[in-house]
């Protein structure tokens, strides 16, 4: 049995960047001594997300590159423990910050940076600058090679982050997040690993934190067994409210035999007629005419 073993750090933030960096290191400690192979963390923890009723500028002004001893301090982590390490920041770029997530292998080397796509602009996060792209990479874990892409909090509502990431090739996405996770943002996860054939695992602050309640989750995207009737519950892991790393064994090549067989994800997708999907000159939306172009 091939089971990817992953580290959800559902843990609170402190005040200082440099407290943040401790406490992180800590907890890919005790990661390590559950034998993960993956430790994610959850949205923005540079600044523990702390970007709601404050002036903008100071917010911003915590911005740090992610050439930083912060961001450089998980990559040599990530080589000393040998796991990989999903790291998050708010990332100083160009005229604006990035909501960032910067992904290490297990020998220190940076896979990818990827930055926010679907940024909440109908609030703060409309200062700050959107990402362009979802990126996939392929990941050598003590288990073997498994390939990894990643979305934050809210892009889980656009049905296309996770879909981009499955025809990458994505196995698992990783979901830094920072805010309630109910039932129907659970159900929105649920969905993204059911259509897709993907597992997902997501990481939120405990319940201890502003506007946040714990939840991480891990479902793992396989919905039929040939030894089962019925479906099955893909929810491997549901954490509660309490900080604490929460492990999750995702059985990838269960996953893999199912990606095989099954007829979700890719298999019968008609793509020739999906043109309104990406066609930017529609009059009105369906609900909304006030979004950003």
């Amino acid at each position: 049995m091939n089971l990817l073993k992953i580290a959800l750090l559902q843990i609170s933030p402190c005040k200082t960047l440099k407290e943040n960096l401790e406490k992180g290191i800590q907890y890919c400690k005790k990661a390590k001594e559950s034998d993960a192979d993956i430790v994610l963390f959850p949205e923005m923890w540079s600044n523990g997300y702390n970007i709601y009723d404050r002036p903008v500028n100071e917010w911003k002004a915590e911005a740090i590159p992610v050439n930083s001893d912060f961001v450089n301090a998980f990559g040599n982590l990530a080589k000393e423990l040998n796991i990989a390490i999903g790291i998050t920041l708010l990332e100083k770029y160009e005229n604006a910050p990035r909501n960032s997530f910067i992904l290490f292998d297990r020998f220190g080397k940076q896979k990818f940076i990827y930055a926010k796509v679907h940024t909440c602009d109908f609030s703060v996060e409309q200062n700050l600058t959107p990402g362009e792209e979802f990126y996939v990479t392929t990941l050598d874990t003590s288990c073997g090679e498994v390939k990894v892409g990643a979305m934050i909090c809210y892009d889980r509502e656009f049905p296309e982050s996770a879909r981009i990431l499955m025809l990458k090739g994505a196995e698992l996405i990783l979901v830094p997040n920072a805010c309630p996770m109910e039932i129907n943002r659970l159900s929105q996860l649920r969905g993204r690993a059911f259509e897709n054939m993907t597992a997902i695992a997501t990481c939120n602050y405990p319940e201890t934190v502003p506007d946040c309640n714990g939840g991480s989750s891990v479902f793992d995207g396989v919905v039929y067994l040939p030894e089962c009737e019925n479906s099955r519950d893909t929810c491997i892991l549901q954490a509660d409210g309490a900080e604490g790393v929460y492990i999750a064994e995702i059985d990838l090549e269960q996953l893999r035999n199912y990606r095989g067989n099954e007829v979700h994800g890719n298999a019968y997708r008609h793509p020739q007629k999906y043109s309104i999907l990406t066609n930017t000159k529609i009059d009105k939306p369906f609900i909304r005419d006030d979004y950003r172009k």
